[in-house]
């Protein structure tokens, strides 16, 4: 079973190691989920930046990282999700991402927003999105780079 629990000081470690077996994050891109992270760990005073971490078995196996958009009334950005690689196929990424759904809904929210690459890599990733319910509400040509195009996937809370 797996258990959604808000993040840890303790569960750090074991975090960083699974956004780094994914293969998905560049270095800058670690380095941004890391300093989110420490914000998260570190001030408690902050309301930016939210993670849960999914467990199965006493062991962190996956992460979602959001927070509210600046300057919108009940919008949120998920910043980041990652399962470890040898936990795929049971749902934690579903799991963690209905987690802040209803988070969300809980306190009024009435979109969430995720961007992604259209790097041929994140086909899985965008494919997980649409089959979660969020649509490609916008596409952003050049970018990350030329021919990495900034895809903008959103979805509609009912209330």
């Amino acid at each position: 079973m797996i258990k959604i629990r808000e993040m840890c000081p303790d569960d750090r470690e074991e975090v960083v190691r699974i956004i780094k077996s994914t293969g998905m994050f560049t270095e800058e891109e670690l380095n941004v989920a890391l300093e989110l992270i420490d914000i998260y760990l570190l001030n408690k005073q902050q309301k930016d930046y939210i993670i849960f971490v999914g467990e199965f078995e006493n062991r962190v196996v996956g992460y979602v990282c959001y927070g509210p958009a600046p300057a919108a009334e009940g919008v949120y950005d998920m910043y980041w999700i990652a399962v470890d690689p040898e936990k795929h196929n049971m749902k934690i990424g579903k799991k963690l991402l209905l987690h802040i759904e209803e988070e969300v809904t809980k306190k009024d929210g009435r979109m969430i927003i995720i961007e992604t690459s259209s790097q041929e890599k994140y086909h899985p990733t965008r494919r997980f999105y649409l089959r979660n319910g969020y649509v490609l509400e916008a596409d952003i040509k050049d970018f990350y780079r030329k021919g990495d195009d900034r895809q903008i996937y959103i979805k509609r809370l009912s209330k």
